[in-house]
C-alpha cells in the first residue's frame, strides 16, 4: 500500500506525521532518546532492513530531527544524534509509551521511567501552561488560530470565527 502524503494538508498533526509518520521513524526516534546513535545498533534493536534504515535516518536527517556526526573517515561512519527539534518529540513519545502500556500491554509496561530528580517511577500529565491544572481533552476547547486559513474549528465540527491572538 502506498503512502499518502500529508504535505498540502493544513493541520500540525498532519505535518507531525509527514515527517515521523512512517513506521520505523518513531521508533528510530525512540532508540535515539534510549541513547542508540549508530547505524548497526539501530539495526539490530529494531530489526529493519539496511536499505529501510538508511532511508528512514535519512529522512529524519533531512527534517532536522537527528544529526548525522562523523566519527571514522575510513571507512565513513555516524552516529545519529537527536537535534533540539527531534528532543522536542519526547512529550509525543512519552504519550505513545504510556498508551501503550495502558491498552497494549497485558504483562505490564517492558519500560518505566524514571525521574532523576526525586528516583520515583513518573507519568507525565499534561498541565496548563497558565495555571498548572490537569488538562484532558473535556477541559479544553479547540479555537482557531494565526494559522487557521479557514476559520472552522469549534467543538463536534461546529463553525466558529473567533481568532486567538
Amino acid at each position: 500500500m502506498e503512502r499518502k502524503s500529508f504535505a498540502d494538508m493544513h493541520c500540525s498533526v498532519a505535518q507531525c506525521l509527514e515527517v515521523v509518520g512512517e513506521w520505523w521513524s518513531m521508533l528510530i526516534v525512540r532508540d535515539a532518546f534510549m541513547g542508540v546513535t549508530r547505524f548497526d545498533r539501530f539495526q539490530e534493536r529494531l530489526g529493519i532492513s539496511r536499505n529501510v534504515l538508511n532511508q528512514r535516518l535519512g529522512r529524519l536527517v533531512d527534517e532536522g530531527i537527528l544529526d548525522k556526526v562523523p566519527y571514522s573517515e575510513h571507512p565513513p561512519r555516524y552516529d545519529y544524534r537527536l537535534t533540539a527539534k527531534g528532543r522536542d518529540l519526547w512529550p509525543v513519545l512519552t504519550a505513545m509509551r504510556q498508551w501503550g502500556d495502558r491498552y497494549a500491554a497485558p504483562d505490564g509496561p517492558p519500560v518505566r521511567i524514571v525521574h532523576r530528580g526525586c528516583g520515583k517511577v513518573s507519568q507525565a500529565v499534561m498541565v496548563c501552561s497558565n495555571c498548572g491544572e490537569r488538562l484532558t481533552a473535556r477541559d479544553v476547547r479547540a479555537v482557531p488560530g494565526r494559522g487557521d486559513r479557514d476559520a472552522l474549528v469549534g467543538p463536534a465540527g461546529a463553525q466558529s470565527r473567533r481568532r486567538e491572538p
